[in-house]
């Protein structure tokens, strides 16, 4: 399957992988492949690795992950996996958008030399995987709580892909800032050899923060979508007369609009991701999740409360 997928596409497309033994094979030739066409590359196992893990159904936003890992790293790994540890109903995980050869022609041209696409059942050979990293308190607050499980499921591939690919560096971007927080703590916890490089959210020319799942919303729902950034401008806005008057302008204004229903609005400590007291001063993140129509979006962005 991978070499027919492979061949169909153009050749500056990266090389197709789906087994953690192929993975790991084309990462140690990947080196001498580089070396052989003139780049300076160290020898394989001294060569800089950056893994930017995937859901597929790519944009503009992943792209931005992989170009930053381009500049950081010799040999670029993105693996594209939906796990179905991470979703808690399955007719999300039904619905979500599945094109490896449209993910392949995106990723043509930015400098990822191997693609890690695995069937479910390289990940998970017996089913349901019965050792799994657990989020702890914060892995059941905000995401966590609306979507029970879903971040032992994220620790869980991720450290899976953590040993199958053995980057120095892996990226995540700002967008998801819990499962940002919860995959540091997880590192730093585990004292896994890796750093995390987190990318600034990519926003279309409307503000509205880039997802796999926009391409659920039809145009009036799109519009609506609008809310979670206008809501993060007023919480900005405010920000200088502390946590009340943040909440109250971002509640503000989500008002009116019938087609979004916000799940939750919250701001934390950066070094807790829990929730700020009401008499704090300092740096803290806004962070927002809202169904619009059937499509459920999140959005952040950093404050400092005056």
């Amino acid at each position: 399957m991978a070499e027919a997928v492979t061949d169909a596409l153009a050749a500056d497309t990266p090389i197709v992988t789906m087994t953690v033994a192929d993975v790991r094979r084309e990462i140690d030739d990947a080196a001498t492949r580089k070396r052989a066409t003139g780049v300076a590359v160290p020898a394989a196992g001294r060569a800089r690795v950056a893994l930017v893990p995937t859901l597929g159904a790519l944009h503009a936003g992943h792209l931005a992950l992989v170009d930053r890992a381009a500049e950081i790293a010799d040999i670029v790994v993105v693996s594209i996996f939906v796990n179905p540890l991470q979703f808690n109903d399955p007719a999300d995980l039904e619905r979500y958008p599945r094109d490896l050869e449209g993910d392949l022609r995106t990723l043509a041209g930015h400098g990822v030399d191997i693609v890690f696409a695995p069937l479910v059942d390289e990940l998970y050979p017996h089913g349901d995987s019965q050792t799994r990293v657990t989020a702890g308190r914060v892995g059941t607050l905000f995401e966590g709580r609306s979507r029970p499980g879903h971040f032992d499921g994220v620790l869980t591939v991720v450290a899976k892909l953590i040993n199958a690919v053995g980057p120095q560096r892996i990226l995540f971007g700002q967008k998801d800032a819990q499962q940002v927080f919860l995959v540091s703590q997880m590192i730093a916890d585990l004292n896994m050899p890796v750093s995390v490089e987190v990318v600034e959210t990519v926003r279309d020319s409307d503000e509205l923060a880039l997802s796999s799942r926009n391409r659920f919303l039809d145009a009036r729902e799109r519009r609506a979508a609008l809310t979670l950034p206008h809501m993060l401008e007023a919480a900005e806005s405010a920000a200088d007369r502390g946590i009340d008057a943040v909440l109250a302008a971002a509640q503000s204004a989500a008002m009116g609009e019938a087609l979004v229903s916000v799940d939750y609005l919250a701001v934390v400590h950066p070094e807790t991701f829990l929730p700020v007291d009401d008499d704090y001063r300092g740096p803290a993140r806004a962070i927002v999740a809202a169904r619009v129509g059937d499509t459920r979006l999140i959005d952040n962005t950093p404050l400092y409360l005056g």
